[in-house]
Formats: C-alpha cells, structure tokens, sequence
C-alpha cells in the first residue's frame, strides 16, 4: 500500500446508485471531501443515468477538486464509473478550467466554493464552458438568487458573466472571487413577508431578431403575471441561444425562476410554463423553491444551521442530504407542513 495512504483517514464509502444518483452525489462528496479532509470512494457513479460514469463536466469538477487541493485521486476519466479522491491541502489562489464543452460551469462552481469560502484567503476563478443549461443553475440564478441568499449567512461572492454559452457550443465564461468567509450567520428564512416587485428579463444570443424572441416571451410574461417591469438584456458570446428569468422579490428573500429556448417550443409556450412556476411559487407561503432548496444545504451545514421553508422537497435534496450526514455532524430536518410548504431544518446542536 502507498504511504502517504497508510495515514489517512479511513475512507468513506459511497454507492453512486443512491437516491436520484446523479451527479449531484460526486459534487457534493468532493466539496465534503475536500473540506473535512476525509477520503472517500465512490463506486456505481451515475448509475441511474443514460450514459453512466463521468462525463466532461463531471470529470472536470474532479480535476479542479484535485487541482485546489492536491488530492491523491484513482479513476479520473471518462465514463469510469469508480472514484478513490483523498484530499492533502486545499489551497487558495487564481484558478483557471476549462470544460471544454458547454458543460455546465456553476456546477463546477458549486463544487469548488465551499472549500475555497473556509480558506483564509480570497480566491479568483475563471471558469469557461455553459452557462445556461437546461439541468444546472444558469449564471443568472447563481448571479441573482444563490448568492445573495449566501450573502445572508455572511459569505461574500463577487460574480461576473463575461461570455455566455449554450449547448451545443457552450465557450461560455464566468469570473468569481470568493472572499473568505468569516462572520457565519444563522439563516432563519420562514416568512418571505411582502411582495415588492416582479420583473421579467429575456435575451437571445446569435438568433434571428426578425423572429422578435425575446419581444414575445416578454409579453408572454406580462400578460400572465402583472409585471412590474420587463426588460431585455444583451449576451455576448459565440454559441446560439435564448434565456428568461423572472425575479420576484420579497421583504426578505429574491427569488428567482429561469427558462431557456428550446428548438421545437415556441417563444410563448416557454414563456407560459415559466410563468406557471411564478404564479404557483407566489400563491405557496414558501420562501424558497424548490432549486435554492436543495443549493442552501451545504452552506448551512458548514456555518451556523438555520431553517427555512420549502415550495418541495425533491429526490436531489434528499439525496444532497444523505450526503452532508455522511460527513458532518448535523441533522437535517424536512417537515411536511401543507401540501406545497414544507420546513427545512439544519441542526448542527453536536457543533461547538
């Protein structure tokens, strides 16, 4: 056996194949690998997909997990579906990846904050690949809903969009720095209180403007959800593509709801389901949705706890869950409370 292996932990092992067994799982072990220093060995990776194992964009949220902290890593390649990642030493700095595809770069994102937020310097990360796909956060979301409810636990996150990038082509790029994070805060979000505007916002990115997308989806938008504003903002990038979010935002929480074109959709077909979500997010009592759910876990695992509710509780947040109890001493709590409102509670009791 290998001797720096002979001092470490003992490895924590995970089955792939759980809960929704997706991606998610080998994400959030990374991000708890890397923070608590514990190895883990992750066997039957993705099981439960189409194409199992990893992919690029799962490959490179290893790489960049090794990369920031020198991690002894076993079966980093494509389509492997067996993963051994001990971490050495994370450490803080400028960064650079590249997916190389449009694979998502706010999943990569997600996976590196954590680690870098507990380090005692700020760190400057460039990551290129999409920006707006249809199964991760889009830039927007991470930009104006993910991190400003970060900002509540005290954790600071500069985000900039310099290019975006759809799918197929994806040559997207986004630029964060990440400060250290030093005052934790409880989160206590149980009551959004009162509604204080709703806006709407659409772009196209190398598509014909005769076709009026965004114009459409606007109105789309307006027609069903009363808005206060609407408006269209500019991308700037090389792949093709058409994104909308709409942002509702409350005394005490912003949330927001993103959509992306799709090929055999048309503008107003995208722009009504998008607006379904609004309208049954603004007649819950809930606070957050069902994404940011699932997103705020980690963070309040890793700082003070705290509770919130929920529009529902999916698979993937159970899952994401399941994972944090592996590795943290913390309970978390999921209270059905009506049919569409359920409260979230991170206990971290056993913490000093």
């Amino acid at each position: 056996m290998n001797k720096a292996l002979a001092n470490m932990p003992a490895t924590i092992q995970i089955d792939g194949s759980q809960g929704e067994g997706g991606g998610q799982i080998l994400r959030t072990a990374l991000a708890l690998s890397m923070i608590t220093g514990q190895a883990f060995e992750l066997i039957n990776i993705r099981a439960g997909r189409k194409k199992p194992g990893l992919m690029r964009q799962h490959l490179v949220c290893v790489q960049a997990s090794q990369q920031i902290s020198q991690a002894y890593v076993e079966g980093a390649e494509l389509h492997s579906q067996r993963l051994y990642f001990a971490p050495q030493h994370v450490q803080s700095g400028k960064y650079q990846f590249q997916i190389g595809s449009a694979g998502s770069t706010t999943l990569v994102l997600q996976t590196l904050l954590p680690a870098l937020l507990l380090q005692n310097e700020a760190s400057d990360l460039t990551i290129s690949g999409g920006t707006h796909n249809p199964l991760a956060p889009t830039a927007d979301f991470i930009e104006h809903c993910f991190l400003p409810a970060l900002e509540k636990l005290g954790i600071k996150v500069e985000f900039k969009l310099n290019k975006a990038g759809f799918f197929p082509i994806g040559a997207g790029e986004i630029q964060i720095t990440i400060q250290p994070w030093q005052h934790r805060n409880k989160l206590n979000l149980l009551d959004r209180s009162t509604l204080q505007s709703t806006e709407a916002f659409a772009a196209v990115l190398n598509l014909s403007e005769e076709a009026q997308i965004a114009q459409r989806e606007l109105a789309t938008l307006n027609k069903r959800l009363n808005l206060d504003t609407q408006q269209q903002f500019y991308l700037n990038g090389i792949s093709q593509g058409n994104t909308m979010y709409v942002k509702v935002a409350y005394t005490h929480h912003i949330q927001l709801f993103t959509a992306l074109g799709e090929m055999r959709k048309s503008a107003e077909q995208i722009a009504n389901h998008l607006a379904e979500q609004v309208k049954q997010y603004i007649n819950s009592q809930a606070v957050v949705d069902e994404y940011l759910a699932d997103q705020l876990l980690l963070p309040l695992a890793l700082g003070q706890g705290g509770e919130f509710t929920a529009q529902c509780i999916s698979e993937h947040t159970r899952t994401q869950a399941a994972m944090i109890e592996k590795f943290i001493d913390c309970e978390i709590e999921f209270i059905e409370l009506d049919r569409n409102l359920f409260q979230v509670k991170v206990n971290l009791d056993n913490k000093a």
